[in-house]
């Protein structure tokens, strides 16, 4: 999703969602070719779609994380989709997920270059180590999420639920750094 004044770009949504029971994941495998299971490196099974372009970790628990979605309708589509999949072949699903909207990652641009040294003396919440990172860590209490800020004035959003959280987030950092005069 794009936001004209701010160019802000939903990057990758993370979602959870179960199933209600117990999954046999080498079924999984043997009934589809977009799949990868190797219990013995890691637990879950990975089921790949093309539409929406997602990864979803499926557990023997019937749990399941999406990721990839550039969307929030997008990971649910793709979670509901993985579901239907599941059933055409068979599984027992016993309930609709629940689908739950974990971590958004999402890049904006703030319109100016932002004075990272300037802002690293007047704000709070923030950590900047410029001979580590290039950028301000910024930890924003409302809506609660970390942004990343760099001198070119792009930033990036982490932890939102929602869209409007990065939205909410993007609008009051610029409020933010205009009434500290950081960007220039």
């Amino acid at each position: 999703m794009r936001d004209n004044k701010y160019n802000i770009v939903i990057q990758n949504v993370v979602a959870t969602a179960s199933m209600g029971t117990n999954i046999n994941l080498i079924d999984i495998m043997k009934n589809f070719s977009n799949v990868e299971y190797r219990p013995k490196k890691f637990p879950g099974l990975c089921f790949r779609l093309n539409k929406p372009k997602t990864a979803t970790l499926i557990f023997r628990t019937g749990n399941m994380v999406c990721t990839g979605a550039k969307s929030e309708k997008l990971a649910r589509r793709a979670v509901r989709r993985v579901v239907k999949l599941l059933k055409e072949e068979g599984f027992i699903i016993q309930k609709t997920p629940d689908i739950i909207v974990q971590n958004m990652v999402a890049s904006a641009y703030i319109g100016g270059k932002i004075d990272l040294e300037a802002g690293s003396d007047v704000l709070d919440n923030l950590m900047y180590e410029p001979d580590q990172f290039p950028g301000v860590i910024y930890r924003m209490a409302e809506p609660k999420t970390v942004l990343l800020l760099f001198s070119s004035g792009k930033i990036v959003i982490t932890g939102a639920k929602n869209e409007d959280q990065v939205h909410v987030a993007v609008k009051n950092i610029h409020e933010v750094l205009l009434e500290y005069d950081l960007i220039y």
